[in-house]
């Protein structure tokens, strides 16, 4: 197999790195390759330091094929791969200049680079990545163990961890909060879907939320999003409301908890409690609107969607006499629900037109999708209930939001334990982004 080289050579002297990068083939052949070198920085971070390295190898005609610098509480780490001329005799006057940096505490490391070992790392570009997101009202360190240590055993790499959310005083680490870290892992993994399996099984466990998604183009390029209303966008469903009002609560109740579990039809169910409503007066319906509440995080994911320039909609199985209101109320672009027929000032026990169940409400996304000439890939689409896994289910990214067990089982998002706000993590939209 002539033209594969088995063995590197690299000699150390004093502080200096004497690199001949000379590669012996399986014929007995040497071959000298061009040499390549990794440059490590690190050190109290302060401005002036990148400037001086890079200026450093200007002076030497060096190619920079690879470069990365992070900052983490104002600690530099900064890494350099650059190509030597081919010329040679640079790589002494190149360290030792590095060396003589004036620069107090800063460390300069130098490791040399086969082509082998380029090459292999050229190759990881084509191979898959994917987005973990691990997010909980404040993250620990078993926590991280633990997700970490579940890539690992999938022969995956971890690239890149990043904070999403903001820097939390200390006075204020033991409030309720949230946090977001996302890990850019790479790799095929020895089994993807045991990998889902198990971050799930995590999440259950240790009672955070831990999201997976391939990371793609149009992972930041989401422009559309929609929204289910009762107990997604509105704590507690509307309709049970009501029925307090009419007297028959606990009945309404039941069939609301039933159907949402997926155990009943939608439609049918849908009818029947609407039928128990007849005679209700419309002034109750004002009196239930007044005691919604919004759920956690809401208002700050909707005016965060809007000032980034995203189109977004009420999708709901609910009634538009509160959809249109929750719609003015945080500035959203549409609301498709069912019309309460009211006559005289009373609830029938009817609608008007067609029900909107879970099947009407994937249909209208893909509607708004065609409307904005956007794919559904772009859209993200939020509920709770059985209704909404036809629209969480063709979304690009489809999240089920303190939801039922199956649906929180089916979807391919959930998201339980921080606010609705905690969404524009899994968009990968940082604390610092948002208003």
């Amino acid at each position: 197999m002539a033209g594969q080289y088995i063995r590197f050579a690299a000699f150390y002297l004093g502080s200096s790195l004497h690199a001949h990068f000379i590669y012996f083939s399986i014929n007995g052949e040497a071959s000298i390759m061009k040499p390549m070198l990794l440059i490590n920085v690190s050190g109290e971070d302060r401005p002036g330091i990148t400037s001086a390295v890079t200026g450093v190898l200007a002076k030497y005609d060096v190619v920079i094929l690879d470069v990365g610098q992070s900052v983490i509480h104002d600690h530099l780490s900064l890494g350099i791969l650059v190509g030597l001329p081919e010329t040679g005799g640079v790589l002494e006057p190149l360290q030792a200049e590095l060396l003589a940096l004036d620069e107090p505490g800063l460390r300069i490391k130098f490791e040399p680079v086969s082509e082998l070992e380029y090459a292999e790392w050229v190759s990881h570009q084509g191979k898959p990545r994917h987005i973990v997101t691990l997010l909980a009202r404040c993250i620990d360190a078993e926590q991280i163990a633990r997700v970490t240590a579940v890539t690992a055993e999938q022969g995956l790499n971890i690239d890149r961890i990043s904070r999403l959310s903001g820097r939390i005083p200390l006075d204020r680490l033991n409030q309720t909060g949230k946090a977001c870290i996302e890990l850019s892992v790479r790799g095929t993994g020895r089994d993807i879907a045991q990998y889902r399996k198990g971050l799930l099984e995590l999440a259950a466990e240790m009672n955070v939320d831990i999201a997976y998604q391939e990371d793609t183009v149009f992972r930041r390029h989401r422009r559309l999003v929609v929204f289910d209303m009762d107990s997604t966008l509105v704590e507690g469903e509307v309709i049970d409301e009501l029925a307090k009002e009419a007297g028959v609560g606990d009945q309404v109740a039941a069939i609301t908890a039933r159907a949402m579990a997926g155990e009943l039809d939608f439609q049918e169910s849908f009818r029947q409690r609407v039928a128990m409503l007849k005679g209700l007066s419309v002034n109750a319906l004002e009196a239930v609107h007044n005691r919604l509440t919004l759920t956690e995080g809401t208002e700050k994911l909707v005016s965060t969607l809007q000032s980034l320039g995203y189109n977004t909609a009420i999708l709901s199985g609910g009634f538009t006499y509160f959809g249109e209101r929750i719609r003015r109320q945080l500035g959203i672009d549409h609301v498709y629900a069912n019309e309460l027929d009211i006559e005289d000032g009373v609830v029938t026990g009817r609608v008007k037109g067609a029900v909107v169940d879970g099947q009407r409400k994937a249909e209208l996304l893909e509607q708004l999708a065609h409307r904005y000439n956007i794919s559904l890939e772009q859209t993200v689409a939020v509920g709770d209930g059985a209704n909404d896994l036809p629209m969480l289910g063709i979304a690009g990214l489809g999240i089920a939001y303190r939801a039922k067990p199956l649906v929180r089982a089916s979807a391919k998002q959930a998201l339980s334990n921080i606010g609705l706000d905690g969404i524009l993590y899994l968009m990968g939209i940082r604390d610092r982004d948002t208003l």
